[in-house]
Parts: C-alpha cells; sequence; structure tokens
C-alpha cells in the first residue's frame, strides 16, 4: 500500500515539475497563484515520507544497501536542478531541465535494480 501511494506521489510530483516548467514558459502568472506554489510542497512531502517509511518496511537502514544512499544524492541534484530550472532563463533553464530529468531516470533505475552502478 505504501509503495502505491509513493509511486503515485512520484507521478504527482514530476507532472508539478513539469507543469511549472511549462506554466513559466507559457503564463508566468499562473506561478504566483497559492495553490500553484503550496500544492508541490505538500506533493513532495509526502513522496519524501512515503519514501522513508518504505526504507522502513524493507528494512534497508544497513549501508550495505547504498542504493538508496545513491537514490538520496541524486534525489538532492534533482532538487538543486529543479530550482534553477524554475529560476533561470534561457539555456541554463534547458539545461538544468534536462539534468533534472536525467536524474529522474536515474533514480528509477536504480530503484528498479536496486545497483547505483547499473552502468558499468
Amino acid at each position: 500500500m505504501i509503495k502505491t501511494f509513493h509511486l503515485l506521489f512520484i507521478l504527482l510530483s514530476i507532472i508539478s515539475f513539469v507543469g511549472r516548467v511549462i506554466l513559466s514558459e507559457t503564463y508566468p502568472s499562473l506561478l504566483q497563484k497559492k495553490v500553484v506554489n503550496i500544492a508541490p510542497h505538500i506533493i513532495n512531502t509526502l513522496l519524501i515520507i512515503s519514501g522513508v517509511a518504505l526504507i522502513f518496511q524493507g528494512g534497508w537502514l544497513s549501508i550495505s544497501y547504498g542504493w538508496i544512499i545513491a537514490k538520496i544524492v541524486a534525489l538532492l541534484i534533482y532538487i538543486g536542478l529543479g530550482i534553477i530550472t524554475l529560476k533561470q532563463r534561457g539555456t541554463n533553464r534547458w539545461l538544468a531541465f534536462i539534468g533534472a530529468m536525467a536524474c529522474l531516470v536515474y533514480i528509477g533505475i536504480v530503484a528498479v535494480t536496486k545497483n547505483a552502478f547499473f552502468f558499468l
């Protein structure tokens, strides 16, 4: 059940992020609406809570589960790139957006394979 909620929050988080990027290009005034500012924080908070719950449920607190650390580091990079994406304009925005999407792909592959170095 927690995994289902976690997957739902992942989907909502991605839709929220991409939606805000699209809004910033097409209708930037909509980004000033309270719901557009608050909803992503609520979604991402629930995403992180469900992720932590899965860590405890799966018993993955041991250092031998390095893939969890890799996902957390990639998440922090994603957050940083997401901030750049939403604050910058021009080429920097799109490079940060591509990097953020690459982080999400990496996190997804690591979640499925349970291997932080799947590419080796």
